[in-house]
């Protein structure tokens, strides 16, 4: 059993971490973060930069204050807003203090920022140009206004100031590493790095610098430079979250789920134990990799210190189901749904679960609760159709598969469905109608294409039949059921018989141990008069497929070709065993003079139990 297989997978995994990206604002909020905030607090790789902009990074700077005592008073009353997140006060009092003290560069870049801070950039550009034009030295100031004219697109601009704040204080770091995030927004990768260097020169023991060559190394696709640079961000400070992120990103995009995997334990051990994040990162490779114990112990640590971890109880129950220990799957959904009852997709894991265990009457009750909740789920009609289509209840079946086709003509899995089981009650004009249907919703389906080609054959429409397989193999190449169908079709009919075998040849490249696939190699063998390679087949078809009636009845005919009359007398028995209602094989039976098979007691046996079948809880797959 597998969590993914088709329209089985309830509950999907989530994905890795996001790449690292580079949005256009990133420069200028990252300027002011640092400036007004006196350090650079980065995100983790893969997140926006502009979260790192925030009300309490403004109000964090403490340059020169206004020397006019209403305006220091205002300032106050400013800052004040700005401690009580009243951005919009703020910038009131500050006004109010500007009126008193209009020379201000300190209020003016104050103003600036936090209309930055709100998205209003027109009126950040306009306080930041009052700055500009002054002989301002401050640093901080300088990077700032840098800062909102990259905001705004005026990369020139920022850049001209960035280099009057290194001007202003050639030993500090920031202004370099805030130019170089401008220049990789630009594109100017090389130029970005050598400001990265040129940073790092400033301040080797900080892990800023190499970690955003790391992430240049990324963006100019050259991995094994990025993860240097990350592994020097982590080797100069430890602790540092971004670098082990990033690090973790680069070895998953080259495969290496095993390097992956260490960083993040790494980083559990160095820098947050506690990181939920992390941990879910952890744990989605380990699944990856089938490493379902070390995965259970992740979670198990993870369940501890948060015992209500849904999401950890969740993974924990897709981990035992794929164990097939179906029980402590169930304990596990069980716990979910008590805490949410409106989960439908972990109702429908559970079903799933319960049907693994044959406990099928759980099972549709499950699938039924979720309808109850939501008529118009559309997979909650798809489940428990399925499993009515594995009881054989296939007019209930129908009944459900009729509403999804309704609620979501689009999905081709319910089309795919309802044909199927049209198909099963020999109404193959309905079956081709709701192929036919589906594939106006989804015309590259190959697996629409196919079974609407069963379809055809089984209407007598042959040429139709063949046009349906072709076309899914244009879609497909290596859809191994149609290539075995088609082979087989002009086989049975004695046409195009070196394609045929080249056909059923392909396919059982892709599937080697597919029964059926060495059935019809074996038939073909024999349409051919290769009798020897033909039975040679057919009994390795036979071992691999225990039970079907077409391959011992394909047995029986090459014996009797062979002149091994009780051979081929035993091979049709055990047809007939298998599916007592072909009369066709009854009748060729008397023919041949091998008696009346209808008198055989194991055949009678078979009728019987065909007549009185078990009850309609033993489902089949």
């Amino acid at each position: 059993m597998s969590v993914t297989r088709c329209l089985r997978g309830r509950v999907s995994i989530p994905a890795g971490p996001l790449r690292a990206r580079w949005p256009r604002t990133v420069l200028s909020v990252l300027a002011i973060a640092s400036i007004l905030g006196g350090c650079t607090a980065l995100p983790q790789a893969g997140t926006s930069l502009a979260a790192s902009s925030s009300p309490s990074a403004i109000r964090s700077v403490q340059p020169a204050a206004p020397a006019d005592p209403g305006a220091v008073y205002h300032s106050m009353l400013g800052y004040q807003a700005e401690l009580n997140q009243d951005a919009e006060g703020a910038i009131r009092e500050y006004l109010s203090a500007l009126r008193d003290d209009p020379s201000s560069s300190y209020l003016q870049a104050r103003i600036a920022a936090l209309y930055f801070s709100r998205g209003d950039m027109d009126n950040a550009v306009r306080f930041a140009n009052r700055v500009a034009v002054t002989d301002v030295r401050e640093e901080a100031i300088l990077v700032l206004l840098a800062g909102i004219y990259a905001g705004a697109g005026q990369a020139e601009r920022a850049l001209a100031l960035y280099d009057r704040a290194i001007a202003q204080d050639p030993k500090g770091s920031e202004p370099y590493f805030s130019k170089g995030i401008l220049l990789v927004n630009l594109r100017r990768l090389e130029e970005a790095a050598r400001e990265f260097e040129r940073g790092i020169e400033k301040a080797k023991d900080s892990p800023i610098g190499y970690y955003y060559l790391g992430r240049i190394g990324v963006e100019l696709n050259q991995p094994d430079r990025a993860i240097a640079n990350f592994e020097r961000a982590i080797t100069a400070n430890p602790t540092f979250e971004p670098a082990y992120i990033a690090l973790a990103s680069v070895y998953e995009s080259q495969q290496d789920r095993g390097k992956a995997v260490a960083v993040y334990r790494r980083y559990l051990q160095l820098v947050n134990p506690h990181s939920k994040e992390v941990r879910q990162h952890l744990v989605r490779l380990l699944i990856s990799d089938k490493s379902y114990s070390e995965a259970l112990a992740e979670l198990e640590i993870g369940l501890i210190q948060d015992p209500d971890d849904l999401d950890a109880q969740l993974r924990a129950g897709l981990i035992y189901g794929e164990l097939k220990d179906y029980q402590k799957a169930i304990q596990y959904l069980n716990k979910i749904l008590a805490a949410r009852p409106a989960e439908l997709k972990v109702r429908d894991y559970l079903g799933l679960m319960y049907e693994e265990l044959k406990d099928y009457d759980t099972a549709m009750q499950a699938y039924e609760r979720n309808l109850e909740l939501q008529p118009t789920y559309v997979d909650g009609h798809l489940h428990l159709g399925f499993l009515l289509y594995r009881l054989k209840r296939y007019p209930d079946a129908i009944v459900h598969f009729t509403e999804a086709v309704k609620l979501n003509p689009k999905k081709p899995d319910a089309h795919l469905l309802l044909g199927l089981t049209y198909l099963q009650t020999d109404q193959y004009a309905l079956a081709s109608q709701a192929f036919e249907q589906g594939i106006t919703y989804n015309h590259g389906n190959p697996d629409l294409h196919f079974n609407l080609g069963t379809a055809y054959d089984k209407l007598n429409r042959f040429d139709d039949a063949v046009g349906a397989m072709e076309t899914a193999l244009r879609l497909d190449p290596k859809h191994a059921d149609a290539l075995n169908y088609l082979g087989y079709s002009y086989a049975e009919r004695g046409i195009k018989i070196e394609e045929a075998v080249s056909l059923i040849k392909r396919a059982l490249s892709l599937k080697p141990n597919n029964g059926y696939y060495v059935d019809s190699l074996g038939w073909a063998f024999f349409k051919m008069g290769l009798l020897d390679e033909a039975l040679a087949e057919l009994k390795k078809a036979a071992s691999l497929v225990k039970e079907d009636p077409v391959i011992y009845e394909h047995l029986g005919e090459i014996y009797y070709k062979q002149n091994r009359t009780q051979d081929a007398r035993e091979a049709w028995l055990r047809s007939l065993e298998l599916d007592p209602s072909n009369l066709k094989l009854i009748e060729r039976f008397r023919d041949r003079g091998l008696g009346d098979p209808t008198l055989e007691e194991r055949v009678q046996q078979a009728k019987r139990r065909v007549s009185h079948p078990p009850s309609s809880q033993q489902a089949h797959p």
